[in-house]
């Protein structure tokens, strides 16, 4: 039956009321701490890795997206899983945030994940966790340092694309601005810095940059703080007009996590604006930029240092462990709602 605009069909509006109390209800944040699944799923992290691996074999590029997953949870409400719900009619996901939409992908490596520790631990282990797990695993699978994650976090009830977009920088941010958004998070210059690094693997769309290449600033020019040869190599791959959906690697090793993102920041080689501004920018974020171009285990050091007080960002709302990592447990979208 026809639906008069603005008005859900009754039950779909008894299940939206059903799905708020049932929620409501779920379990309140727990303390993080390393080995957290030792009893509940002992073989968790073991799950984790060798999906991620597989992943990995199937398209390289994958493990440096399910990494970025980390900062863009994190950021928006704490680590809380958010950043991997599905919209729907009642909720504006943050997959859809201007930062996010078409930009962030391989959720279904998540996905597959989940459905192996469901198979193997039903109901244990939240879907915030998988993605501070598989963000490590990235790390360590394409050759850079190991270290241990404290999990033990909630899966979020909801998602906001409305905080994401409030919240999350665009690629043409600049270092000041980027500073201050850390600062906010109680996240240092140096954290700003180490965590930009994850950029040492995985690739780029040319959106993300043609700006630089052709209007940077409205000046109708290329960025000036920019590799001529570089740039050449850039004009060639995202020529003006060209397809917008190709992509580049973020530094000239984008499959091997290593220091190469700062040697070539150094060298005007950056491919992202709110890369290279660290370096062309400010003074404080040049100083570490120049240091761990000079020194991988200083910034293998920070960038742990730099990913823990990241995971340590928390959502203070009580949450659930998801069963499915896209849809909340109580939500009416999870079950098939009929017409009446």
């Amino acid at each position: 039956m026809a639906v008069p605009r603005g008005r859900l069909p009754l039950v779909a509006a008894v299940a939206v009321f059903l799905a708020f109390l049932c929620c409501r209800g779920e379990a309140a944040a727990r303390e993080l701490k390393v080995g957290y699944y030792a009893e509940t799923c002992p073989e968790a992290e073991d799950i984790v890795r060798e999906t991620m691996a597989r992943a990995r074999a199937r398209e390289a590029r994958s493990v440096a997206s399910v990494m970025r997953l980390q900062f863009h949870d994190c950021f928006v409400n704490g680590c809380d899983g958010s950043v991997l719900m599905d919209a729907t009619p009642t909720m504006l996901g943050e997959k859809d945030a201007l930062s996010n939409i078409d930009s962030l992908r391989s959720f279904e490596v998540v996905d597959k994940i989940k459905e192996a520790l469901e198979e193997r631990c039903p109901g244990v282990v939240s879907c915030a966790d998988i993605v501070i797990m598989a963000a490590r695993d990235a790390v360590v699978l394409t050759g850079g340092p190991n270290w241990e994650v404290r999990l033990g976090r909630d899966d979020s009830l909801t998602a906001s694309q409305e905080d994401s977009d409030n919240i999350m920088p665009s690629p043409r941010a600049n270092a000041s601005k980027l500073i201050s958004l850390f600062a906010g998070l109680n996240l240092s210059v140096t954290d700003l810095v180490a965590l930009s690094g994850s950029h040492s693997i995985g690739e780029a769309r040319c959106f993300s940059i043609v700006f630089r290449l052709y209007n940077q600033s409205g000046s109708g020019r290329p960025d000036a703080h920019m590799d001529a040869a570089y740039r050449r190599a850039l004009d060639a791959l995202c020529p003006k007009g060209g397809d917008e959906e190709v992509t580049g690697g973020l530094d000239a090793t984008p499959r091997v996590f290593d220091n190469q993102y700062f040697k070539d920041l150094v060298a005007l080689r950056g491919f992202l604006n709110s890369d290279q501004t660290l370096f062309s920018d400010n003074a404080r974020t040049r100083r570490v930029v120049k240091r761990f171009s000079k020194d991988q285990d200083a910034f293998f050091r920070a960038f742990i240092e730099g990913m823990i007080k990241m995971g340590e960002l928390q959502n203070p709302r009580k949450g659930e462990i998801r069963r499915n990592c896209r849809v909340a447990n109580c939500s009416p979208v999870a079950s098939r709602v009929v017409d009446i």
